[in-house]
């Protein structure tokens, strides 16, 4: 039974959730300047026991990035010149000079990728799928940095919260969910909703429009907040 001190504690937690700000905008200046047109994805550095994560997310960031207005080198085939290299493994991809990625390919940018969630997990009374990334945009002309940040999605967002059942109903549910999740491989469908929150030009702090958008040169939604 909830008492009165009770409620009030949970109406403020509410209260300061609602409140929380979002992050600072980012500041696009070296972006706007360089003008990149195209972007290869690099093999992500997978920081989670789970093997196809970094295939996964790989795949699901083409969309977003095309979408964009970025040509996005196919990644089936920067991953196929890698590997004819001799390069298989992530982190030595990510090793490689920029100037030799840009020799090799002749993109403007390179995106790194880092991969530190992914996957089904069970606690108590829940489970969830979760995808966290982290990303930067570098141009392989200069070295610079043009961009970086993270997203993460869960399929908790898409639950119901109607504890209707009990605790033994909650704890069935969870059950199955991740039953569902884990055979279903949930975490591609999380994965492509973290890589547009990540990189869409329609997110917030997402990558600019580039030259394909009929928005091209146009504010992203962080710079329309300021």
């Amino acid at each position: 039974m909830f008492n009165l001190k009770s409620i009030t504690t949970i109406a403020f937690i509410t209260l300061l959730a609602g409140c929380v700000s979002p992050p600072p905008p980012h500041d696009y200046t070296a972006f706007k300047q360089a003008d990149p047109h195209s972007i290869i994805i690099l093999p992500p550095l997978n920081n989670t026991p789970e093997i196809i994560a970094s295939s996964s997310v790989m795949t699901q960031m083409v969309a977003p990035i095309a979408e964009s207005g970025f040509y996005v080198f196919p990644v089936a085939v920067v991953e196929q010149t890698f590997k004819g290299n001799g390069l298989t493994v992530a982190s030595d991809v990510h090793k490689v000079p920029v100037k030799k990625l840009h020799d090799i390919f002749g993109a403007d940018t390179a995106l790194y990728i880092t991969i530190e969630e992914y996957g089904t997990n069970y606690v108590v009374i829940s489970s969830e799928t979760a995808v966290t990334v982290s990303a930067s945009l570098v141009d392989l002309r200069t070295g610079d940095v043009l961009w970086k940040d993270k997203a993460r999605a869960s399929s908790a967002e898409q639950q119901s919260n109607n504890s209707g059942g009990g605790l033994i109903g909650m704890l069935v549910v969870a059950a199955i969910n991740q039953i569902a999740e884990t055979v279903t491989d949930k975490g591609f469908e999380i994965a492509a909703i973290a890589s547009t929150r990540l990189l869409s030009s329609d997110a917030y702090n997402g990558l600019l429009h580039g030259p394909r958008s009929p928005n091209y040169g146009k504010p992203v939604v962080s710079e329309k907040k300021q």
